[in-house]
């Protein structure tokens, strides 16, 4: 696993890879945090990002929280302090691990762990609601089709529903494709005599 570094201390910085070498873990990459942090990350392409500040500024963690919401990895921060603000801040920046004061060689390991655990948890989350909402998508459009071919034709629901799935299977597309379809063409031509 691919490991980004970010510390304002490069002491600290070594202090973490030695321990991050002694867990076994020897892909590391020590990213200058006064360089472009987005770039610099995006050209090591790592698994995790590890960020550590020791009495971050309020200006310093919202660079930081920025960074994070533009990266799609698992982040995981260790800071020496910290107000509940701050704390909130990082979890809805989508920080995987947030840890105050907690920066021991033999904690690393379990705390990118967690990261990683957390950062699939809600990925698989995100991705699940995103199929929930073009589901509930996809059934509105069937109805309001379902609608417009009861509507135009005198058709009951299921004949206008067997309409639609038998042209969808006729034009080898899927029902809310041809759905679709039908709404649009009805906002285009409007009602016909």
């Amino acid at each position: 696993m691919r490991i980004a570094i970010i510390d304002t201390s490069t002491t600290r910085a070594a202090i973490i890879s030695d321990g991050l070498r002694e867990a076994g873990l020897d892909d590391l990459a020590v990213i200058d945090p006064a360089g472009p942090l987005v770039a610099q990350i995006e050209a090591c392409a790592p698994q995790v990002v590890l960020i550590n500040l020791e009495n971050p500024s309020r200006d310093l963690l919202e660079d930081f929280f920025a960074m994070s919401r533009a990266l799609d990895r698992p982040i995981a921060m260790f800071v020496d302090q910290s107000e509940p603000e701050s704390t909130m801040a990082a979890v809805d920046a989508g920080v995987s691990a947030y840890v105050v004061d907690g920066l021991a060689k033999q904690r690393i390991k379990p705390v990118l762990d967690l990261a990683v655990r957390r950062f699939q948890a809600f990925s698989r989350l995100q991705s699940e609601l995103a199929e929930a909402k073009s589901a509930l998508a996809d059934r509105q459009t069937i109805d309001r089709a379902k609608a417009i071919l009861m509507k135009r034709r005198g058709l009951d629901e299921p004949a206008a529903y067997a309409l639609l799935r038998g042209h969808a299977m006729q034009s080898n597309r899927r029902i809310a494709e041809v759905a679709e379809a039908i709404v649009t063409s009805d906002a285009l031509l409007g009602e016909l005599p």
